[in-house]
């Protein structure tokens, strides 16, 4: 009887499913109370310390260390946390923000970081039925670490606890061995957090960034201005970064020990590239800052609906602008719904950034974020958002606007806009006013709709 289409693909993805299960048992995990040594009063004895550490790290990584050998290794330390979906979308971000030609010189690396069997068993059926491909490929690979490596990994020097808890001390344990099984797989390491925004084409341009410093001497480069986050090693420095995390994991945080890492490899100053390429991940709602909007969020009754919670519309549109347009970050990004942005620099007064909608809205409100988040450094010190209508030419632009509001801090939030201002709206226009040396970021531009038409569609122009 022949098979049929779908039945041939769900038998290809389910052998690809149990090659993902086989891959993920590990050694340790199997006869354990068979191989145990027991002294004779019927107790376990305590497991012995390696000799070296990358003898326990071949132990678990046989399997896996055949694969070929790409440029770049990105790896990601995940466990269970408030975002059970954190680990999904930086896979998500990761891959789309490379091109396939650029993926076949990555291989992306997560080590499961935590003893719960159910964790671990819903974790891995989420990955492999979203990044099936990537898996059976080999750039996408999974490895967890049993409970008996801790132990393993050495005593605590002089019996002394551990001063940042113990949540800090598996922390420095989850990244040294992730650390020592990324070894042997790359020419580099690229260290990220399972929450995270990529932006589109990073590996291209770590790699410009890599070759420029082809003949200077280097530990560590920094893609971000987080202590754990977006950190660039050299592979063959992943044995000694393994250890040092080991050995001081029960002094200090990660954030404290990565940055330092490089003083340890005679790297005399920090090397940090801007704009940034990674950014934690931070949906709208938990963006919300200061004491009414957190109040707003807590009093917001939970909908019974199934649809995404209520956010910006942003209808259909392109994005003009006459600032300086770098090799990442594009204007159209400040126009998503994710966590992507413009990223410019040196601006000068007059220059300026709109959104032509594909139709005349409607709006209720609109919010202009510039500035990164947390910080709120970059923002733009003088500026101001009008509002256009009678759009002409190609491309379209709007032939007279009205003044929405000035920015304070770097941001314009104007909700509940009157029926004369908001209504046949055919631009947003953001208005630099005065010259600012350095970066700017343009974070989002958020439309909302008095009836939401449905997703965004944003086209790029100039």
């Amino acid at each position: 009887m022949r098979c049929s289409l779908t039945h041939c693909l769900f038998t290809a993805l389910a052998a690809g499913f149990l090659w993902l299960f086989l891959t993920l048992q590990l050694p340790g995990d199997m006869d354990q109370d068979r191989h145990t040594p027991r002294d004779r009063y019927g107790g376990r004895k305590a497991p012995r310390s390696p000799a070296n550490w990358q003898d326990l790290t071949a132990t678990y990584m046989k399997r896996i260390q055949q694969r070929r050998k790409t440029w770049l290794t990105v790896g990601i330390s995940s466990g269970p946390g408030r975002d059970p979906y954190g680990l999904l979308y930086t896979l998500s971000s990761l891959f789309r923000a490379s091109s396939t030609a650029e993926q076949k010189h990555l291989t992306v690396l997560v080590h499961l970081a935590d003893a719960d069997v159910a964790w671990l068993r819903e974790t891995v059926a989420r990955v492999a039925r979203l990044f099936g491909p990537q898996v059976l490929a080999g750039r996408l690979v999974l490895i967890h670490t049993p409970s008996d490596a801790y132990s393993s990994a050495g005593p605590v020097i002089g019996g002394r606890e551990a001063r940042w808890g113990d949540a800090a001390s598996q922390q420095n344990a989850d990244h040294a061995f992730l650390a020592s099984s990324a070894a042997g797989h790359s020419d580099y390491f690229l260290l990220l957090r399972d929450n995270v925004y990529c932006a589109p084409g990073f590996l291209a341009h770590i790699r410009r960034k890599v070759w420029a410093l082809r003949a200077r001497p280097w530990a560590l480069l920094e893609f971000s201005n987080r202590a754990s986050l977006a950190k660039l090693f050299r592979a063959r420095d992943l044995p000694r970064l393994a250890r040092y995390l080991l050995l001081f994991r029960h002094d200090q945080p990660l954030g404290w020990l990565i940055p330092r890492f490089s003083i340890l490899q005679a790297q005399r100053r920090p090397i940090l590239f801007r704009p940034f390429l990674f950014y934690y991940r931070v949906s709208y709602r938990r963006a919300a800052r200061g004491p009414k909007a957190k109040a707003k969020a807590k009093a917001m009754p939970v909908a019974p609906s199934r649809g995404p919670p209520p956010g910006p519309h942003n209808p259909p549109g392109a994005v003009f602008t006459d600032m300086r347009v770098l090799g990442v970050h594009a204007p159209w990004e400040a126009y998503t719904l994710d966590e992507s942005f413009f990223w410019t620099h040196n601006v000068s007064a007059g220059s300026h950034l709109t959104v032509i909608l594909n139709r005349p809205a409607s709006l209720s409100r609109v919010q202009v974020l510039t500035g990164t988040l947390v910080e709120g450094t970059h923002a733009l010190r003088t500026g101001q958002v009008e509002l256009g209508r009678g759009p002409e030419g190609v491309p379209p632009f709007c032939t007279s606007f009205v003044l929405l509001g000035p920015l304070r801090e770097g941001q314009l939030d104007e909700e509940a806009l009157p029926a004369a201002a908001g209504s046949n709206v055919s631009c947003v226009k953001l208005v630099v006013n005065a010259d600012q040396p350095g970066g700017l970021m343009v974070r989002h531009v958020y439309l909302w709709e008095e009836e939401s038409p449905g997703p965004a569609a944003v086209v790029a122009w100039g």
